[in-house]
């Protein structure tokens, strides 16, 4: 009989009269070893590590706010649409982060701390330390979504393949039991390009304008294109294409074009 990964039975966990989502618990677990590898990196670039704990108060809230936002937005037929339940547009442990909205809020929270008072290094030194912290929360967090039972692919039966309940299969799905495992792939995706940026000796150099964060959306907006591509849940469509794949695209684009300038000598303080 041929093995496959399971979808956890349950999405989480009772200890007394406390239960904790195993979804929120990876999404903290991540926010713990990114605040942890900021520091690490930020310190490493002559920073004080200490405004990085002050940051987190204040971008972690922005970030979870904007990556919530941006779901719902892009998908808003699961909390406004025929059946569906708006009261859920506000249960984050259910699963919906959206990076982009994440990103950018987050980011735009970031660069007001820094502009409201003067730091130790600039916003963009804070942006190539923070990158690869960045993409290890991303990773460490697809595995709540292997726990809520989503963010799978088409079928197939690989042996990596990953069952899914038939509660959890989309409609016109039903029939099949395993599916691409996309949360892992992105999972993966994400570790191997962090390896890549703390491994390469030559971003260093670069970790000095923000050509290091331009070159994590660039490398995660490729690897998520082709990631978004495979995956079959729900999504808003734009000219036939899923919207995630637009935006993928346009990321890829508009972050090639900055680490490119970056990178070909700019190296500049801003």
């Amino acid at each position: 009989m041929r093995k496959f990964i399971p979808t956890p039975s349950s999405s989480t966990l009772e200890l007394g009269f406390f239960t904790f989502h195993y979804y929120a618990l990876a999404i903290l677990l991540g926010i713990v070893a990114a605040i942890w590898l900021t520091k690490r990196r930020y310190a490493a670039m002559g920073g004080n590590p200490n405004e990085i704990s002050d940051l987190a108060f204040f971008v972690i809230p922005a970030g979870i706010i904007g990556g919530r936002i941006y779901h719902v937005i892009t998908s808003p037929q699961k909390y406004f649409g025929e059946n569906g339940s708006p009261i859920q547009a506000v249960q984050i442990w259910r699963g919906g982060l959206g990076i982009w909205g994440a990103i950018a809020v987050g980011a735009l929270a970031a660069f007001i701390f820094f502009k409201a008072k003067k730091r130790s290094l600039s916003f963009y030194q804070l942006a190539d330390a923070i990158a690869p912290s960045l993409l290890i929360a991303q990773g460490i967090g697809r595995f709540g979504n292997w726990f809520n039972g989503e963010l799978f692919g088409r079928p197939t039966s690989l042996f990596w393949a990953l069952e899914i309940p038939i509660d959890n299969r989309p409609n016109g799905y039903e029939s099949f039991t395993t599916f691409h495992p996309t949360f892992l792939y992105e999972a993966i995706w994400c570790f191997v390009i962090a390896g890549v940026i703390l491994r390469l000796k030559s971003f260093k150099n670069l970790a000095r304008t923000g050509t290091v964060f331009a070159f994590y959306v660039m490398a995660y907006s490729l690897g998520r294109f082709f990631i978004e591509a495979i995956r079959i849940d729900e999504a808003n469509l734009i000219l036939g294409i899923r919207l995630n794949l637009w935006v993928s695209g346009l990321m890829f684009i508009g972050s090639l074009a900055v680490f490119l300038r970056g990178s070909s000598g700019n190296t500049q303080k801003i």
